[in-house]
Order: structure tokens, then sequence, then C-alpha cells
């Protein structure tokens, strides 16, 4: 029989892109993980710029009526050297959005770096080692054509870990989002240890 008080949840993890955007849908049972699906959708044959953003939209739209994921999270688009490619995965990332939006999904967006960090624990880790450590979390053994895709499932993995924090008595408490450290201080002056460093 099904235990009541564990929360399910179904989140949908896009690395966006306008050549190949990966996507990843796990399924949270309480502390638990369990793979979906991870794949990609490909879009280097199209030329023209507004047909693949047309094709992001669509597909992520398909994705979430299929799957109904109750949250969508997102990678955003690190700063690079050239200003065209920065557009583009902006407009691709929008997209995705937007098409979250349409169907009242929420979104929460994730640095590549906080991504990287939060699965290998290493903020530099490469594509092939998050892979890795996606295939060990999650019990996957078929290497996906395109690291895309385990980027897309690692936005997803990267959300969970940010899970809601249940207390002693059961209940669920949303984690604060602090505005600096002061603030963090002052509301964990229990967990602060005073004095290191000096």
């Amino acid at each position: 029989m099904e235990q009541p008080n564990i929360k399910e949840r179904i989140i949908l993890g896009i690395d966006p892109g306008t050549a190949v955007m990966g996507y990843g849908l796990i399924l949270e049972k309480g502390p638990k993980m369990e793979l979906i699906s991870l794949g990609v959708i490909k879009m280097e044959k199209i030329d023209d710029h507004m047909l693949k953003l047309q094709r992001i939209f669509e597909k992520t739209v398909a994705l979430i009526d299929n799957y109904k994921p109750d949250c969508l999270a997102i990678e955003a688009p690190f700063y690079g050297k050239n200003i065209q490619v920065m557009l583009k995965l902006g407009r691709a990332q929008g997209v995705c959005m937007a098409a979250a939006l349409s169907r009242n999904v929420t979104i929460t967006e994730y640095s590549p770096r906080k991504i990287k960090q939060s699965i290998t624990g290493n903020g530099n880790a490469t594509k092939e080692q998050v892979a890795a450590m996606l295939q060990t979390l999650l019990k996957f053994t078929e290497t996906p054509d395109f690291l895309d895709a385990t980027d897309g499932l690692a936005v997803a993995v990267c959300h969970s870990f940010q899970k809601i924090a249940v207390t002693k008595a059961g209940k669920i408490t949303s984690k604060k989002a602090y505005s600096g450290w002061d603030t963090f201080v002052k509301d964990n002056s229990a967990r602060v240890v005073k004095g290191l460093g000096k």
C-alpha cells in the first residue's frame, strides 16, 4: 500500500539549444528519484531560426502534455564571448519557458556551474563526468546518443536536490531565499560557528 505522506512530483529538466535540445524527466518519491525519460530534440536540419524556435515550443508543450510535470527546471545560458550565440540560446530558453507558462508549470532556472556542482560536487565537471554520475544515481546503463540528453536530465536532478525541507513533524516548510549573508546569519545563528579563519 502507498504511504500517504510521501510527496510525489515529476520534474522536467531542459538544456535549451538551437541545434540540439536535451531533456530529462524524473519522478521524485520522497527522498527517492526514478528516471522516467531522457532524450534530445534535434534541429540541425532546420535552417530558419524562427522555425527552430517554433519546434522548441511545440516539443516542450508536447513533453508537458505527455508527462504532466509539476515543474520545469531549465539551464540558464552561460555568458560566452559570442553575442549571437548568447542571443539564440536566450531565445531558445525563453521559448521553453513560454511553453511551460502556457501550461501553468512553475519554472526554476539554474546556472551550468550550479548544476555540475550539485550532481558531481565540482562546478567545473565535464559533461562526461556529469553523465557518469547520473547513470550511478538513477541506475541506467544505456549511453544516450548525445550528452545534451544527460545535460537536460542533470537540470532535473539538480532541482530535486534543492528540495523542499520537511520538518520532523512531517510538515513541509519551504526553503527560504536569502538576500545576503547578513539575513542568513540572523535567521540561522545556531548554525554559524564564530571565530574561524582568524
